[in-house]
């Protein structure tokens, strides 16, 4: 019950957001220069008034970049002397600081232009409800942000999800009906990125490579180094990933002794990686062998245990970060055949 109760103050919070925004009408648009199509950004002539409403997208320091009901951006300065209050239908609004402006927040800006385009705000204007639906949506959104910067800085993703809240903000406008849909659509957001963010540390496959190696040696070879060359391309144009390296042999000779030679199989692989191609450390697993477990194909014929002696690197990537990932099947290199096999 407390649940049901929470989701119809939330949609109340929302429904009476959007009924503001609803009742705003676009003015003062013959003064905005409208530039390429490419560009999706108005200037405003220098010295001219102008005014705007729209949702603010960004923010940088006094600089708003604010998202017009055109869809169109535009730049919008705060000084010292902008007034800067909440809209009442009787008498005058509440003042606020310029640190309240944030995203997601549908304003009203009257100002003039200047020499850069920009539009400088002698007012701003906004309702008290879109205020509190703004620092809602800041507050979900800036963790993300935190927990995404450490996965590459994937920011590209929410700058989707502003644009997302952008365009379900200037839609909103259609009455009961349509603010219900709204709440919905946000909801349906919120769940899509905790989602997000749960898989993270969720690591897929994404390519298996396989390295082999010559009878009783861990050296590569200049075959093993080109294909690892090529592994190393696909690795740096990755994101959010790990690098798994593991060695193996063939049941020829002692065990143990084997299980040491895959092992020093996996770290040479490791270290070209590392050394030859600057992946870095953090990237790249503990390399491990496992001797002559795992066999991929029959001991008992020179092709096998030419199969069998490798190392495989398999690329990891996050599902957090990547939305789709293609795995692909393994890529063996082609072994070098000795006439004495141990």
């Amino acid at each position: 019950m407390n649940r049901n109760f929470s989701n119809l103050k939330v949609g109340a919070i929302v429904l009476s957001a959007t009924l503001s925004i609803g009742a705003a009408t676009t003015f003062a648009q013959d003064t905005m220069q409208t530039p390429t199509a490419a560009a999706q950004s108005r200037s405003v002539s220098s010295g001219q008034k102008a005014k705007i409403r729209g949702v603010v997208t960004d923010r940088q320091s006094d600089t708003l970049t604010v998202r017009d009901e055109t869809g169109s951006n535009v730049q919008v300065k705060l000084t010292s002397g902008t007034s800067i209050k909440s809209k009442k239908f009787f008498g005058s609004g509440k003042s606020y600081v310029s640190d309240l402006l944030t995203r997601g927040l549908y304003l009203e800006v009257q100002g003039r232009g200047d020499e850069t385009g920009a539009l400088v705000a002698d007012k701003v204007r906004f309702g008290e409800d879109d205020l509190r639906a703004a620092q809602a949506i800041e507050a979900r959104v800036t963790p993300v942000e935190g927990r995404l910067g450490e996965a590459e800085q994937n920011a590209q993703r929410l700058s989707g999800q502003l644009d997302e809240l952008t365009a379900v903000s200037n839609a909103a406008r259609g009455g009961a009906r349509a603010a219900q849909d709204t709440a919905d659509a946000a909801v349906q957001g919120v769940n899509a990125t905790n989602q997000r963010i749960s898989d993270l540390d969720d690591y897929v496959v994404q390519t298996t490579s396989v390295v082999n190696f010559k009878v009783g040696s861990a050296v590569l070879s200049p075959e093993a180094k080109t294909q690892l060359d090529q592994i190393a391309q696909g690795i740096q144009a990755a994101k959010g990933f790990v690098v798994e390296v593991t060695g193996y042999a063939d049941a020829s000779g002692n065990s143990e002794k084997n299980r040491l030679l895959s092992e020093r199989r996996a770290n040479a692989v490791r270290s070209y990686l590392v050394e030859e191609h600057a992946v870095p450390l953090r990237r790249v697993l503990q390399s491990y062998g496992y001797g002559e477990s795992q066999a991929v194909a029959e001991n008992t014929t020179r092709e096998g245990r030419a199969q069998n002696r490798r190392v495989e690197v398999k690329l990891l990537v996050s599902r957090g970060v990547n939305q789709s990932v293609t795995v692909s099947t393994p890529a063996a290199t082609e072994p070098t055949q000795t006439p004495q096999e141990q």
